[in-house]
C-alpha cells in the first residue's frame, strides 16, 4: 500500500526467484552452509556435488 508504486521488471524477478530457490536447496546441505572447507577449491567441489545430487533426485 503504497502512495507511488515502483515499477520493477517481472522477468528479471522471475530469474531472482529462481536463484533464490538454488540457494535455499544448497543450504539444506550442512556442509555448504555452514562453509567446514577452509579451501576455497575444496568449498566449491562441495557446492558442485551439492548441486548436482539436489537436481538429479
Amino acid at each position: 500500500n503504497r502512495k507511488v508504486q515502483h515499477d520493477y521488471d517481472k522477468t528479471l524477478y522471475r530469474q531472482r526467484h529462481k536463484i533464490e530457490n538454488v540457494f535455499g536447496r544448497l543450504k539444506d546441505w550442512r556442509r555448504v552452509a555452514t562453509r567446514y572447507d577452509r579451501c576455497a577449491h575444496t568449498f566449491m567441489s562441495a557446492i558442485c556435488i551439492a548441486a548436482t545430487i539436489a537436481y538429479w533426485s
